[in-house]
């Protein structure tokens, strides 16, 4: 079974979301059976891709017309949902950026078999580390501690590589109605929104996956003559 996640860096309930699903996954008899496909999603595409020289408070105040104590709430909620699933939410030193750069890493480590570890990479480094997710050199050390080759992740970097494909990500979002991160899709018969708790994870994975799979139903006559192991019964 196939799942695809709608996501962006900038985020948080992204990076909430990431970890239930995964706590969830864990859980669950089949998780070998299921795969994983991160698609892209921009929140705010006018960032600038060098990142904004003000606070992600004063940017939500600002761009946003979030009031400050609004925002300091949110905050503050977002850093206590963090904790109780292994996150510290530094926004303080969080960097509002352009992340169409980033989402083209991210494709490019899928194909390397490294999805997942690039997008924990990417939550990390802009959440917690309070790293530049746009910067090229960010990109490609981030790169390397997933495992990939330094020098090829620059080498991408540095073309338009993967940039059709980001875009075809959020088309297909407009396309599937999603208007907003995470957004998880099963199977293509399912869509959960935001950041469930994990107990409603398990419950529609186990659901969508075993609807999945092929069954049978009886026909004719149970009375039949048949044989098995113990003789044959007319």
């Amino acid at each position: 079974m196939k799942v695809e996640i709608w996501s962006d860096i900038m985020c948080p309930f992204c990076y909430v979301g990431k970890k239930h699903f995964e706590s969830a996954l864990a859980a669950l008899p089949f998780k070998d059976k299921i795969t994983v496909e991160w698609k892209s999603f921009q929140l705010d595409p006018t960032l600038p891709a060098e990142g904004a020289d003000i606070s992600t408070k004063e940017y939500l105040v600002q761009r946003k017309g979030m009031p400050m104590e609004q925002v300091e709430g949110m905050l503050n909620h977002l850093k206590q949902a963090g904790e109780s699933v292994g996150i510290v939410f530094n926004q303080d030193k969080s960097i509002p950026v352009n992340t169409f750069r980033a989402h083209r890493f991210i494709h490019f480590a899928q194909e390397q078999g490294k999805g997942n570890e690039a997008e924990e990479a990417l939550f990390y480094a802009h959440f917690t580390a309070g790293k530049n997710v746009g910067n090229v050199d960010e990109l490609v050390s981030l790169g390397e501690q997933i495992g990939l080759d330094a020098t090829a992740v620059r080498a991408f970097l540095l073309t338009d590589e993967q940039s059709d494909e980001v875009k075809a990500d959020i088309v297909e979002a407009q396309t599937l109605g999603i208007s907003g991160v995470p957004f998880f899709v099963l199977d293509r018969k399912y869509g959960i929104s935001g950041a469930q708790p994990v107990e409603a994870f398990v419950e529609a994975l186990t659901q969508a996956y075993q609807e999945s799979q092929p069954g049978f139903e009886m026909k004719g006559d149970n009375g039949a003559g048949a044989c098995g192991p113990d003789g044959c019964e007319i």
